[in-house]
């Protein structure tokens, strides 16, 4: 269970990198990033670990990955800087 976490944060943290590399003007700052990363990836070796049970390292690895890389991606800003309005709003 140990090196599940270990690994989980590790590929979390890589994953963080990656976004904040190619995705650095969409998304907040890299103290908002990195641990929505990790811990997002460490929240899917959980959940993969919890489910699966304990001899699935691979399983619970990808969980980590496919729960980090949506944590992520609800970070993304659109790529316009104003929001419009909806017609309720006005």
């Amino acid at each position: 269970m140990i090196w599940e976490s270990i690994g989980a944060a590790v590929l979390g943290l890589a994953l963080s990198w990656a976004a904040l590399r190619s995705l650095a003007d969409r998304l907040p700052s890299g103290r908002v990033v990195v641990p929505t990363g990790a811990l997002g990836a460490l929240f899917g070796a959980y959940l993969t670990h919890a489910a699966l049970g304990s001899g699935h390292l691979l399983a619970t690895l990808v969980g980590a990955a496919s729960v980090g890389a949506v944590t992520l991606s609800l970070l993304i800003r659109p790529r316009g800087r104003r929001l419009a309005r909806s017609a309720a709003a006005q």
